[in-house]
């Protein structure tokens, strides 16, 4: 278990330029700049939705985005609406979609896992305490976004500040248990 601190954290421009995500996480092909859209492989970020716009096209990538501050966020593209109103309920779509934002009741934080689909295959839940999980081998970020995080990964106890994260990096299944507080779950598997 490696402890992710928001000092270590990244921000970085959205891809259309029209805001900024603060990367939690990521992972970039071997020459690639970490600060690029170019070259990345996958990555957790943050980014507040402030006014309705364009998303960034991402085509190539797999999406999952899920509220963490505010609600109502709805993406509407052409064959209809990708539906985010409720926080903590992670949607995936194709990065390659031509949304654009609606926010049905003011700005709103989000979560994103984004990843190239020929490289990665990804998850984001939801973690609910008490639930005894069994996550495969995979790299996951476990995520604080509003309060504290307590839990157990194996025999294990952990604390995960506000803010903060928790990589766990395994090549097997393993316990994992939410004992308090509201996190994210990312789960990154490399092709």
């Amino acid at each position: 278990m490696t402890a992710l601190r928001p000092e270590q954290f990244r921000s970085k421009p959205w891809k259309n330029g029209g805001g900024v995500t603060l990367d939690i996480a990521d992972a970039v092909r071997p020459g690639a700049d970490p600060g690029s859209w170019d070259g990345m492989i996958w990555r957790l970020g943050r980014t507040a939705i402030v006014e309705p716009g364009p998303f960034s096209d991402l085509s190539g990538y797999e999406r999952l985005q899920a509220v963490v501050v505010g609600r109502g966020l709805v993406l509407k593209g052409p064959d209809g609406e990708i539906d985010l109103r409720q926080p903590f309920r992670p949607v995936r779509y194709d990065g390659g979609i031509p949304l654009v934002s609606q926010l049905e009741n003011g700005p709103v934080e989000v979560v994103n896992l984004i990843a190239d689909r020929a490289l990665c295959d990804i998850d984001l839940s939801a973690p609910v305490v008490g639930e005894a999980l069994a996550p495969a081998g995979a790299i996951h970020i476990l995520y604080a976004p509003g309060g504290a995080v307590r839990g157990r990964c194996g025999e294990a106890e952990f604390a995960v500040a506000s803010g903060h994260a928790l990589r766990i990096d395994s090549e097997a299944p393993f316990a994992l248990t939410l004992d308090a507080g509201q996190a994210l779950l990312a789960t990154i598997r490399l092709l």
